[in-house]
């Protein structure tokens, strides 16, 4: 590709992430769960399987007060010289005429939109979700934190469950324990004393809601995301280009030699290697690894101090255990390992460590050991999460929101299961809690390839410790963050601790179509945007906006207009003669 006279795409999303591949299925789908019943869902799926081989109606009088199923097949795509899609055309003589698309089909609902001209641009490869599977991969993470409806699929908030019943891996759902039970409404007021504190007898989420609160394993949630990257077309080659954005612009290309023409503003995105690709509409979907973002350290690592022998962030860890500390447990002497940090990934690393032969993992973390099933609490959780969510959409300013935000997700937590399982490797002497401490002095020595630490408070005997690993997570800050640099010269908006004050429809600015989702678009989300209900939530907002900002009012049916879901359902029973 040319990188000065590039096509101008309707829209590029920066990041092949859960947020960039819930946004790239939400456009290329026209019934999704927001808009749509199930009902509705089956009778627009019905269709078009069988699109082009039946009257929909009979109407009796005159042939052309018929509908035919064939104006439903506009947005088809992958059809043959006779209009039928391969996949029919295979299960065409096996096919009942009330069946209904398989859950897992690869071609049951792809989209009208599909003629949007989309590029997706990832610094990490060219595959969707593939810094997220490297990262599973290398922490051999076997269980996701989320229930069974967080995920990026567009189509059916219970889609993930049914696709684990149809393909019968009930067994890769795990239950998540102790946060479903009684019903809060009853027991909300009803405490008792305990530990000197007030404490809520029962849990927030209701018995009712069971099924709801499993979570998958990291290999179902993949090959999940897989079918729905199959059933959308969005596993083309050319879709995804390993590229990382440095800079992006927004003006007229007469301002500027290089660009195509257009007579609209457009975007112009120029990558590390020197591309230059351009769009009418740009969505931002990077996460906690991704460019721009930085890492939180308890200090900044010399580079002398960072790398195979010293420490490293826990989004950095290539290999595991560090070299050093494999070549002394490959030769059975002593190790020691510190680990600091207080969520969920810092108590996998000690797990993991601890499996892997390491000789002792000191944990520390500098508050209190906070134990929770979800990264938010389970108010914004269960049924009543609905009271949250308006309380924080009707907060009267992104200040309210920003402390509301704060106050749910509390900081980094452990799950239960993971809890009990740091606990039991410091019941057998291979890991050591320390709660509220802080590394107060740090002296590493690259000869010997150890530090010497002290902490606030001070733990007697510490030994030299072999390797440190830094779970402490990441900031993202819009104005420290390099691509955004000529936006914020340019267009610059309010921006609340580093996350910026978007429109409702997650734009930048009412004339900006550059949209965020995820963790940046968290004062228009609330506290779940970080994770996968944010990400599926982020994409609805943003096509609905570009719906009307690359105006792509195409009628599917008579029904259905651009991907967005708008129309009148009962429009396919009006004859021509009818009012």
């Amino acid at each position: 590709m040319n990188s000065t006279e590039s096509e101008i795409h309707d829209v590029i999303i920066i990041g092949a992430g859960p947020c960039g591949l819930g946004v790239a299925a939400r456009i290329h789908e026209d019934t999704p769960s927001a808009v749509f019943t199930d009902e509705e869902h089956q009778r627009y799926h019905w269709i078009k399987k069988h699109a082009g081989k039946m009257n929909l109606v009979q109407a009796g009088r005159t042939k052309k007060n018929g509908v035919r199923a064939e104006k439903w097949n506009r947005g088809l795509k992958c059809c043959d010289g006779e209009g039928q899609t391969p996949d029919r055309q295979r299960r065409a003589s096996s096919d009942s005429v009330s069946s209904v698309p398989s859950l897992a089909s690869s071609t049951s609902s792809i989209s009208s939109s599909s003629s949007i001209s989309t590029l997706v641009l990832d610094g990490s490869g060219d595959q969707w979700m593939q810094r997220w599977n490297n990262a599973f991969r290398t922490l051999e993470i076997k269980q996701l934190r989320s229930p069974m409806f967080f995920h990026v699929d567009p189509g059916d908030r219970d889609g993930m469950l049914a696709y684990a019943q149809e393909m019968g891996r009930e067994g890769d759902l795990w239950e998540i324990s102790g946060c479903v039970g009684k019903d809060v409404s009853k027991h909300k007021k009803k405490k008792r004393r305990q530990g000197g504190k007030n404490q809520t007898i029962g849990v927030e989420i209701d018995e009712r809601d069971r099924k709801d609160y499993f979570s998958p394993s990291t290999d179902l949630f993949t090959d999940y995301c897989n079918s729905v990257i199959d059933r959308y077309g969005l596993n083309r080659p050319d879709l995804i280009k390993k590229e990382e954005v440095a800079n992006m612009t927004y003006d007229y290309p007469s301002d500027r030699g290089d660009a195509p023409v257009s007579d609209e503003k457009i975007f112009t995105l120029t990558t590390t290697s020197g591309l230059k690709f351009y769009s009418r509409a740009v969505v931002l979907a990077i996460g906690a690894g991704g460019a721009g973002v930085s890492k939180i350290y308890p200090w900044k690592p010399s580079s002398l101090e960072e790398g195979s022998n010293g420490c490293c962030h826990s989004m950095e860890i290539k290999t595991f255990p560090s070299m050093n500390v494999r070549e002394k447990i490959q030769r059975r002497q002593q190790t020691n390992v510190v680990v600091v940090g207080g969520g969920l990934s810092s108590a996998q690393i000690v797990d993991m460590a601890v499996r892997k032969g390491v000789t002792k993992v000191w944990f520390f973390m500098r508050s209190d050991l906070k134990i929770k099933h979800f990264d938010i609490s389970l108010p914004w959780m269960g049924k009543y999460k609905n009271f949250e969510k308006a309380a924080f959409f009707c907060a009267d300013t992104d200040e309210e929101r920003l402390e509301m935000m704060k106050t749910a997700r509390n900081g980094g937590s452990i799950t239960p299961r993971f809890t009990r399982i740091v606990k039991q490797h410091a019941a057998h002497n291979r890991a050591s809690i320390h709660t509220n401490t802080v590394i107060s002095s740090h002296k590493y020595d690259p000869e010997t390839q150890a530090w010497t630490l002290t902490t606030d408070p001070p733990i007697p005997n510490l030994p030299s410790i072999d390797y440190i690993y830094f779970a402490t997570g990441a900031r993202a800050d819009v104005r420290e963050m390099s691509l955004l640099s000529h936006m914020n010269e340019q267009y610059p908006v309010e921006v609340k601790e580093g996350l910026p004050c978007l429109t409702e429809d997650l734009m930048w600015r009412e004339d900006v179509p550059l949209y965020m989702t995820g963790r940046m678009a968290g004062l228009r989300l609330g506290p779940g945007a970080p994770n996968l209900e944010g990400a599926r939530i982020g994409a609805e907002r943003i096509a609905w906006s570009l719906e009307e900002v690359l105006g792509k009012d195409k009628e599917v049916g008579e029904q259905c207009e651009g991907f967005c879901g708008l129309g009148n359902r009962y429009a396919s029973l009006l004859g021509e003669s009818d009012e």
